[in-house]
């Protein structure tokens, strides 16, 4: 079957052309596009829409669709919102520089266990415009403070498991105490001013975490049930 390939900013130009077409054979998925553009390794970050909608790589694909690949849609890979595992190597690799004499690392996991509960797992939720800009403020900030050389956040959307990141940081500078610092308050800024929402999903229900009200609206709607 024939897929129209949509390509744009850097990916348009690496392959000098913004639409490629391909054959894959029938029963394939979205997973099966990338390894037939001839671009190298696949970008972290990277979105795929299949027909104007954004899709995850195990969704079929018949003939005549189009499925448009999508970098990071502003701030670079430094600053990511993505629904694919995280990878700590390309966040360091962000930002990496013979100018700097250390570089400190946060990786946020999925508990399998919270608030006495069993997590089955969590759904994030961003306000994805928004979000990168103000991880971009936040690490302006905190460059100008800690005086650092490179500052990488990536964060996953949507659904992500126990022991899965949910979250990695990467934060270079010319000296250690300053790297460590930076990403104590880094992650600290995040959780306050970077709108994005999580929902711990329970075997019993789930509740949208940072929110006293909500939490107590849940213990309400329980004991009533009781």
């Amino acid at each position: 079957m024939r897929i129209a390939v949509r390509l744009f900013a850097g990916l348009r130009e690496q392959a000098g052309t913004r639409e490629q077409q391909i054959e894959l054979p029938e029963g394939a998925t979205v997973a099966d596009v990338w390894s037939r553009l001839g671009l190298g390794d696949e970008p972290p970050g990277l979105m795929v829409a299949l027909n104007r909608s954004y899709v995850e790589r195990s969704a079929p694909l018949a003939d005549g669709d189009e499925v448009a690949m999508i970098p990071p849609v502003s701030g670079g890979a430094p600053f990511l919102l993505s629904g694919e595992p995280l990878s700590l190597d390309a966040a360091v690799a962000e930002v990496r520089s013979v100018d700097a004499g250390a570089i400190a690392t946060f990786v946020g996991t999925t508990r399998a266990h919270s608030r006495g509960r069993d997590v089955i797992r969590l759904e994030y939720e961003a306000f994805e415009e928004m979000a990168l800009s103000e991880m971009e403020r936040l690490a302006d900030g905190l460059r100008e403070r800690h005086a650092l050389i490179g500052v990488a956040i990536h964060h996953r959307t949507g659904v992500v498991g126990p022991g899965e990141a949910s979250v990695v940081i990467a934060i270079s500078s010319a000296h250690r105490a300053a790297a460590l610092a930076a990403c104590k308050d880094a992650i600290d800024m995040l959780k306050e001013t970077v709108p994005l929402w999580k929902k711990e999903i329970y075997a019993d229900g789930g509740i949208w975490v940072g929110s006293e009200a909500q939490y107590q609206a849940e213990s309400r709607s329980e004991g009533s049930a009781g």
